[in-house]
């Protein structure tokens, strides 16, 4: 299973606010710059961990975006359920015409369950916290 690069940058771009000092906002510019994605693309992401509360969005002169839970709160599972469109095959009757007696996507159902609850055993704290040569990478003091 593959993620989609929404879901990748939008995962990358919580471990950076993550990282940051406590209080420490950041803005889109920013995030963008660390990873090298496109800002429209990062816009996107932002705005839809926004959506679902990962992100507080702050508008002003001293605004910006900042987690909008505890890191510890986070698990990745629930964020990758959030961002992603888990439908690995499409099976439907216009499509595929053995979907009334397939059972290939009960199997692929279960397969995502499992690595979903596999992702539910970390939250965004536990891919972050002391973890020094990742503050390094990401030019964060």
């Amino acid at each position: 299973m593959q993620l989609t690069s929404f879901t990748d940058y939008g995962l990358r771009a919580l471990i950076y606010m993550a990282s940051l000092p406590d209080g420490k906002m950041t803005n889109i510019s920013e995030v963008t710059e660390v990873y090298g994605v496109s800002r429209n693309h990062m816009v996107k992401i932002i705005n839809q961990l926004s959506r679902e509360g990962y992100v507080d969005a702050v508008r002003g002169k001293n605004g910006g975006i900042r987690l909008g839970k505890p890191a510890a709160s986070i698990r990745v599972g629930d964020v990758v359920r959030a961002l992603e469109p888990l439908s690995l095959v499409n099976c439907s009757s216009e499509f595929c015409h053995i979907t009334p007696a397939c059972r290939l996507k009960q199997v692929l159902s279960g397969a995502v369950g499992k690595f979903l609850q596999e992702l539910d055993n970390y939250t965004l704290a536990d891919l972050v916290e002391e973890n020094q040569p990742l503050y390094k990478l990401l030019l964060v003091d």
